[in-house]
């Protein structure tokens, strides 16, 4: 129960970190993550911030908010092969994205955000010694005609060495997403 109450002032917080502008919801995200010995299942709303910088020869960067709810599931427990732990990531990452100005085709993107972990990660002897983490993600996608979206991303899960242990999570996703 006390974990529940703490996920939930956690997302309060998270959400008031975001300005106003950022509660107007232009897409929504599914993901599927692989790691070693660990998958993931992400859910995400994602709010555009309208700016544009370094425009130049067509292309420029841009920017959004991602709100993410993911679902990890690990299959070594402390370190037992079999041994399955389950938690739950919400996440709050600004993203920055080299693309075309008029929106569609292939695209690069970056950022850097907050997690919140519902319990510590301990699976197959890689271990994250706080439930707040970094989250970083770089990755490579194509934005279709139709308004569909299409990344492969790689993400890296840690608390940047605030406490020890502190190994990392590493995953690799494949995203798809809609604007509305």
């Amino acid at each position: 129960m006390q974990s529940r109450r703490l996920t939930a002032l956690t997302t309060i917080m998270i959400l008031s970190l975001a300005p106003a502008r950022a509660l107007a919801i232009d897409s929504a995200s599914f993901a599927l993550g692989d790691g070693v010995d660990v998958a993931m299942i992400r859910f995400g709303i994602q709010s555009n911030w309208e700016k544009r910088w370094f425009d130049s020869n067509g292309t420029h960067v841009s920017g959004y908010w991602d709100a993410t709810l993911a679902q990890w599931r690990g299959t070594a427990y402390r370190g037992i092969a079999g041994q399955h732990q389950n938690l739950t990531d919400i996440g709050l990452t600004p993203m920055f994205r080299l693309r075309a100005n008029d929106g569609k085709g292939w695209y690069l993107e970056g950022g850097i955000g907050l997690h919140y972990l519902s319990t510590l990660y301990d699976n197959d002897d890689h271990k994250l010694s706080t439930r707040y983490q970094f989250g970083d993600q770089l990755g490579v996608g194509y934005v279709f005609n139709n308004g569909w979206d299409a990344a492969l991303s790689i993400s890296h899960v840690s608390n940047g060495g605030i406490k020890k242990p502190n190994s990392g999570v590493n995953f690799l996703l494949l995203r798809a997403k809609k604007s509305f």
